[in-house]
């Protein structure tokens, strides 16, 4: 257990970004259709229904431009954070991001949403990525050599 920083920004690294790619694989559908199990959205369309309904005050098109920054943002995010290349900046885009969705979910799907799926602690965990000195095991650290 004696420095355990390289191992924990690694962990770190990884779940954000597996954790961004696998809901956009969701609602492109390449988890299972809507209505099995573990699956969030199964399509596009239900996943443009969600995002509008996080923002009501937008028409459902604009919503769905608005899904599909996020989708793609979330991409570059999760690819980004896995091979570890400009992890800092990745990561406050990842926490502004997220703190986005949270407060969204917190002011129109209710309190306990953005709880129930850890958005705040996503949002938090990205913050804390980004003071992190050192990315060991990384495209940056590889750079930096």
């Amino acid at each position: 257990m004696k420095n355990m920083l390289p191992t924990a920004q690694l962990f770190l690294r990884l779940a954000l970004g597996i954790g961004f790619i696998l809901p956009v694989m969701d609602r492109l559908g390449m988890l299972g259709l809507p209505g099995e199990p573990n699956v969030g959205w199964g399509n596009w369309s239900n996943f443009i229904d969600y995002t509008h309904s996080l923002m009501p005050y937008l028409n459902r098109p604009i919503a769905g431009i608005m899904g599909a920054i996020a989708t793609i943002a979330e991409v570059v995010f999760g690819i980004l954070l896995i091979v570890g290349f400009k992890t800092r900046l990745t990561a406050i885009g990842s926490f502004a991001l997220t703190l986005t969705f949270a407060l969204s979910m917190l002011f129109f799907a209710g309190y306990r949403a953005p709880f129930n799926y850890s958005v705040f602690t996503v949002s938090a965990a990205s913050l804390l990525l980004s003071v992190i000195g050192e990315y060991k095991w990384s495209i940056d650290a590889s750079l930096k050599a």
